[in-house]
């Protein structure tokens, strides 16, 4: 862990990514919340999050053609630019449709920030280096969910929408400054590819996942996992304030805390498991995550307690960074660095169709089903994934080891 926060460049972009993060997750939690409490409706808040999703997919083919084609620092430093912009109508307590525009465009600009970040990664640190320093980048990511998902719920109840925006664009501001100076690099970028036409740089991209044998299992895995996410986004917002009885601020208490099991499971990564198969961390992460989901979504049976839940929300927290930081090395650690901007944008624009399915699912049938039913099936999906990857079909190889042998590293 201190050899790779010993790289300036990367240190650098750890804790940027730390206040674009914290950030992210402030409107994350608080604008679905006030879209529910202005319409009382499941089936408009997975709208809502339909269209905080939709722009991933339809942008794919020039997110990630930007990512390979242009200096990634300065993506990302534009990025968080046009973040801060397209949130300024959030200022005037709008109406939905207007919460509706801003979430669309704000997803239209992480498209291109995400693929451009992870793409990144290696190039800093090595490929050999890539699931801890994916294990680093999801320990802040804990610390920015814990803080920004109790801000956005709490700074929405105590004062409405204005006070989370603004606290929002001083946090996003900070993310942008940190990435305003070019990097230092200790490994040679990766080679400008040729200027192809961005359909016909894309369709290499997919071609890349397609023919990868390494990334066949991972993508189905992910449209399990993507599902089970997007259902999840709807319901647990009916689960927090409907079921439970919960506040605006419970919610996002419940949605911050699970950074404390993902700050546990990103120092392993980064330190003792850095060198864990990407593949078992996907599967073994998956199939906890639906187990534990279980439990929570039936504790209700039992007690209602807030204390309760936010123990088990915060074990959840552990699998959940297994399953994101083994998606991600598997993909950073198989892929030429000259295309890893294009499959990262696939892969995620994959991602977000599939939670675009399942936030449509829930919300379409939550009203005749009730919650309950839904979340376990939801439950049931994660371990679906689980076994997909720890269970392969016949013809498929397979090591069960926690070691596997990485790449050459980048470093000069």
């Amino acid at each position: 862990m201190n050899q790779l926060l010993g790289v300036p460049a990367f240190a650098r972009l750890w804790v940027a990514a730390f206040f674009g993060e914290t950030a992210e997750w402030m409107l994350q939690v608080a604008l679905p919340i006030y879209v529910f409490q202005r319409t009382g409706s499941a089936a408009t808040t997975a709208l809502s999050i339909v269209l905080g999703l939709l722009p991933a997919v339809l942008l794919s083919p020039v997110a990630g053609v930007v990512a390979d084609r242009w200096n990634r620092r300065a993506v990302l430093f534009g990025v968080c630019c046009g973040l801060a912009v397209v949130a300024l109508p959030l200022l005037a307590q709008p109406g939905i449709s207007v919460v509706y525009a801003v979430m669309a465009a704000q997803a239209a600009c992480a498209s291109v920030f995400e693929p451009a970040r992870n793409a990144l990664v290696p190039e800093l640190v090595g490929v050999a280096d890539v699931t801890g320093a994916n294990g680093l980048m999801s320990v802040n990511g804990s610390v920015a969910r814990l803080a920004g998902g109790w801000a956005g719920g709490a700074l929405l109840g105590f004062g409405g929408l204005t006070p989370v925006v603004t606290g929002y664009l001083v946090v996003l501001a900070v993310a942008a400054a940190l990435l305003a100076k070019p990097f230092r690099r200790v490994a040679a970028p990766a080679p400008a590819p040729a200027r192809e036409p961005v359909v016909r740089a894309w369709l290499d991209g997919l071609r890349e996942l397609a023919h990868n044998r390494r990334l066949r299992r991972t993508g189905l895995a992910l449209v399990f996992t993507s599902l089970a996410q997007g259902m999840f986004l709807v319901l647990f917002v009916v689960y927090v304030l409907d079921v439970l009885g919960g506040s605006e601020a419970d919610a996002g208490l419940l949605r911050g805390v699970q950074a404390i099991g993902g700050l546990a499971a990103g120092f392993a990564l980064a330190t003792v498991a850095r060198r864990a198969a990407p593949a078992a961390l996907l599967g073994w992460g998956s199939l906890a995550l639906g187990l534990l989901s279980a439990v929570i979504w039936n504790g209700w049976l039992v007690t209602t307690a807030l204390g309760v839940y936010v123990g088990l929300f915060a074990l959840a927290g552990a699998p959940g960074v297994a399953v994101g930081a083994g998606t991600l090395a598997e993909i950073q650690s198989a892929v030429p660095p000259e295309r890893a901007g294009r499959v990262l944008s696939t892969t995620f624009a994959a991602v977000a169709g599939c939670t675009t399915a399942g936030a449509l699912l829930a919300g379409t049938l939550v009203a005749t089903t009730g919650p309950a039913v839904l979340l376990n099936v939801q439950a049931g999906v994660y371990v679906v994934a689980g076994l997909l990857m720890l269970l392969p079909p016949r013809g498929w190889t397979r090591q069960f080891v926690w070691r596997y042998r990485a790449a050459p590293s980048a470093k000069s």
